[in-house]
C-alpha cells in the first residue's frame, strides 16, 4: 500500500484523492491546501513541508496552479519521495531539464505527469490499431481540441500568466499535443499562430493554430486548441495508408464532451469516384482515464523493471514542441 500525501486539493486533488483510495494500492494520509478546503474526510495538514517531510509518506501528488509545479517536483524528489504531477511539466524546456537533473540525481523514484487522455479507452483501442500497423503508416492528423469560457475566467490563476505559463494551449491544447506524439511519433519542426483575440489577456492566448512536421518520415499534424469554439468539442484524426481513424468527443467528469465516438474506417476497394470504407464504430461511455493512470503510477513503484508511462522523457518530448509553438508564433 503506497502511503500518499497531496499538495492542492481543487478539482484535480480531489480526482486523484478519490482514484488513490478507489484503486485498493494507495491511501491518502495528508493533504494540503493553501485556501480554505470544503469538507474533507481526509487528514489535512498546515503546510506543504509536512508533506514532504512526513516519513510516513511514500508518494507526493502536485495538483496546484502551474507556476509551482517544478519547484514542488524537484522538492519531493530530494525528499525521497515518489512523484505525480499535474501537467504541464513545466513552463518551457528549461525548466523541466532542471527537474530532469534532479531526478537523475536522486535515481531510484518514479516521477510520472499527469496525461490521462492516453488512458482513454478510445485512444488505446487507435494506439492498438496504429502499433499492430494493420492499417498502414500514419500519413496525417488533425486534433481539434476547444471549449468556452466566461468572464468568471478572470477571478481564476488560468488568467495570471505569471501563474499559468499560457492561455489555452498550455492548459487544454498541450493533451493533444501528447496524443500527437503517443500516437504518431516524434516531431522536430513547427509553425504557429497564436492569438489573444477575444479575451484580449496578455500572455493567455485564447487561440493557437498549429502545424507539425517530421522531417524525416514526412508526418504531419495540425492542431487547433481554443477557448472561443462556444461549445465544447474534441476531435482527433488519423488517416493511414489503409483507413483512418477518427474520434468525437471524449468521456470526461463534467460530461460537456459528449461519448467517444470512434469510427475505424478501412478502405475496401478503389474506383475512378474514389476510395470506400468499411467503418466499425464503438461509442466509448465510461471514463476509466484516472483509475488507469493511477494504476500505471503505482504500478511504476512497486516494479520498477516496468515501462512507465508519463516519464519525463515523454514530457520532454511534449515541452520541446510548446516551445516550439510559442517560439514560432506569427
Amino acid at each position: 500500500m503506497t502511503r500518499c500525501g497531496i499538495i492542492g486539493f481543487g478539482k484535480m486533488g480531489r480526482i486523484r484523492a478519490d482514484s488513490i483510495e478507489a484503486s485498493g494500492l494507495g491511501k491518502v494520509v495528508g493533504i494540503y491546501e493553501p485556501t480554505e478546503v470544503a469538507e474533507s474526510s481526509f487528514p489535512t495538514v498546515a503546510s506543504e513541508e509536512e508533506i514532504l517531510s512526513n516519513p510516513e509518506i511514500d508518494a507526493i501528488f502536485i495538483c496546484t496552479p502551474n507556476h509551482r509545479i517544478p519547484e514542488l517536483c524537484m522538492r519531493g524528489l530530494r525528499a525521497g519521495k515518489h512523484v505525480f504531477s499535474e501537467k504541464p511539466p513545466a513552463f518551457n524546456e528549461v525548466q523541466l531539464k532542471e527537474v530532469m537533473d534532479v531526478e537523475r540525481e536522486v535515481g531510484d523514484r518514479v516521477l510520472m505527469y499527469g496525461f490521462n487522455h492516453r488512458q482513454h479507452d478510445s485512444i488505446q483501442r487507435m494506439k492498438e490499431v496504429i502499433d499492430t500497423a494493420e492499417m498502414g503508416k500514419v500519413l496525417w492528423m488533425r486534433g481539434r481540441y476547444g471549449k468556452e469560457v466566461d468572464e468568471s475566467f478572470f477571478e481564476g490563476w488560468r488568467a495570471d500568466p505569471k501563474l499559468s505559463g499560457g492561455g489555452i494551449f498550455l492548459d487544454q491544447g498541450i493533451h493533444m499535443l501528447d496524443l500527437f506524439l503517443h500516437l504518431g511519433g516524434d516531431f522536430d519542426e513547427a509553425h504557429s499562430f497564436v492569438s489573444n483575440l477575444f479575451w484580449n489577456i496578455p500572455g493567455v492566448e485564447d487561440n493557437v493554430f498549429a502545424i507539425f512536421r517530421n522531417s524525416q518520415t514526412g508526418v504531419c499534424a495540425s492542431l487547433h486548441s481554443t477557448m472561443t469554439q462556444w461549445r465544447y468539442l474534441f476531435s482527433l484524426e488519423i488517416f493511414l495508408e489503409g483507413g483512418a481513424l477518427v474520434l468525437n468527443g471524449l468521456k470526461t467528469s463534467s460530461g460537456v464532451y459528449g461519448s467517444e465516438d470512434l469510427a475505424i474506417k478501412r478502405n475496401t476497394h478503389d474506383s475512378q469516384s474514389g476510395t470506400y470504407m468499411s467503418e466499425e464504430r464503438l461509442i466509448y461511455e465510461v471514463d476509466d482515464s484516472w483509475k488507469k493512470e493511477i494504476n500505471a503510477f503505482f504500478g511504476a513503484i512497486q516494479n520498477p523493471d516496468i515501462p512507465r508511462i508519463g516519464n519525463s522523457s515523454e514530457a520532454m518530448k511534449v515541452m520541446r514542441l510548446v516551445d516550439l509553438v510559442y517560439q514560432s508564433k506569427n
